[in-house]
């Protein structure tokens, strides 16, 4: 039996993307397996958003040409938006790659694979190079990322609805790697989730570039709903769903009913993951993020109105170019003001052909680092309040497996997405539990599960 290794860079959507890839190997007879060495066939699904993750990758392979001196036999392929944006450059010099596939031909894989391991079995080693590139459009290639492997007991799944964006934030190469976006239909991602939680799965997370924009192209409006609402709606409705959550989306795609949305649905998780970027009015101008400072911070005080107790999170950058003291000072206020209960702080990364890597007034990096410590500061000690007001508190958990730091203990999420780390056996595993939260330690609570009577 042929085995495969899949490394992921980058964010869920690169998970869900690595999942779909391994479900299509392991239903042709491959085994996935945890180590390179012990594959026949390595990919690295790659990330472009930062410099840092394309050099990992890029590291990772390069390393890896070690392996392919030992045994040529390896198929050895990036795929993924790294894969995407630099396309048949990255064989140059990196001669053992055999694949690279883009974010619209994650489905192909399979095929692929399969036939440079036929190659490679009939060709002598002074034969040519054989490799497979193919970065090209497909128009529907939304609809094929619907099946995945689950683990034993595994309680939560990404569903990815779309792909692609149209923003066009000045910062990002994104709809330069996923291209414009696309929709699935309601009833296939109903159908996607039905399968998942017939599996044992209670809770999904929907997944897209700019989530709630979902289907504002493909889809119409019904009685006023857009047709990301009428998407939520139709996933409460399944029989077994616990949970339901969301990411990425963006401020301007949260509308009244969306906001309503928020209030009525019970299974939808009391977190909302909302992009601030920069709490200056004149870098969001330059960002192209098309909304303000005071519209972000009302749309959080009407989000927090709709749904008591919920949690938001947020990410910001700092040091985009042009980013004065004076517009640092309005960000590190605005994130005092608003107390997130947690934040990604992103130092700006340039990408080459986004419009702000040619911008003028590129700030040094250590001022970018200076600022992203200070702000990171802010963050931690109002995420540490947050945690701090759970103490002695009963709190739902959606018990996940094994603690990654202490193994003796489980961990799981609370409805809010608060890491909560108890005492407790395996047959709690999938399962949800209410826990008495004893101890807030930085972004992890620790606590005790609750005898039910």
């Amino acid at each position: 039996m042929p085995k495969f290794f899949i490394k992921t860079y980058g964010c869920q959507m690169n998970e869900r993307d690595s999942e779909q890839v391994a479900h299509s190997l392991v239903t042709r007879g491959y085994e996935r397996v945890a180590n390179e060495a012990e594959a026949d066939v390595v990919l690295l699904n790659t990330c472009s958003v930062r410099d840092m993750a394309d050099q990992k990758a890029l590291g990772k392979m390069g390393m890896l040409g070690q392996l392919a001196k030992r045994r040529p036999e390896i198929v050895f392929g990036f795929l993924g938006c790294m894969a995407q944006a630099r396309g048949e450059s990255l064989l140059k010099n990196l001669p053992h790659v055999d694949l690279v596939v883009g974010t619209q031909k994650f489905h192909r894989v399979a095929d692929y694979v399969e036939q440079v391991l036929e190659e490679k079995g009939c060709r002598r080693m002074d034969d040519p190079r054989f490799s497979i590139v193919d970065v090209g459009d497909e128009p529907g290639s939304q609809e094929t990322i619907r099946d995945q492997q689950l683990a034993p007991k595994q309680a939560t799944a990404f569903v990815s609805i779309m792909q692609g964006c149209n923003m066009h934030c000045t910062f990002c190469i994104v709809p330069q790697t996923r291209g414009a976006e696309r929709s699935r239909s309601i009833e296939e991602i109903v159908r996607e989730i039905r399968d998942l939680v017939s599996r044992g799965v209670k809770e999904v997370t929907l997944l897209g570039q700019i989530v709630n924009l979902y289907g504002r192209h493909e889809f119409p409006k019904i009685d006023n709903k857009s047709p990301f609402v009428q998407l939520l709606e139709a996933v409460h409705e399944i029989d077994g769903l616990e949970r339901l959550r969301f990411t990425s989306p963006h401020p301007i795609g949260f509308r009244d009913d969306l906001i309503g949305t928020i209030a009525r649905l019970s299974k939808l998780a009391e977190h909302v993951h909302l992009p601030l970027q920069s709490g200056s009015n004149k870098i969001l101008k330059a960002m192209h993020r098309t909304y303000t400072a005071e519209k972000y911070v009302d749309l959080v005080n009407r989000i927090r109105q709709a749904r008591d107790g919920i949690a938001i999170t947020t990410d910001v950058i700092v040091g985009f170019p042009g980013e004065t003291e004076a517009d640092y000072k309005q960000t590190r206020e605005l994130v005092e003001q608003i107390q997130f209960d947690n934040a990604f702080i992103f130092r700006y990364s340039p990408r080459r052909d986004t419009p702000a890597a040619d911008m003028d007034d590129q700030i040094d990096e250590h001022i970018k680092q200076t600022r992203n410590q200070d702000l990171l500061r802010i963050v931690d000690e109002s995420a540490r309040r947050a945690g701090e007001r759970l103490v002695s508190r009963d709190v739902e958990v959606l018990c996940e497996g094994p603690s990654k730091t202490n193994p003796a203990r489980l961990m799981g999420r609370t409805r809010t997405n608060k890491i909560v780390v108890f005492e407790g056996n395996d047959t709690l595993v999938g399962e949800l539990v209410v826990v008495r939260v004893q101890q807030a330690n930085g972004f992890s609570l620790y606590g005790t599960p609750v005898v039910q009577t």
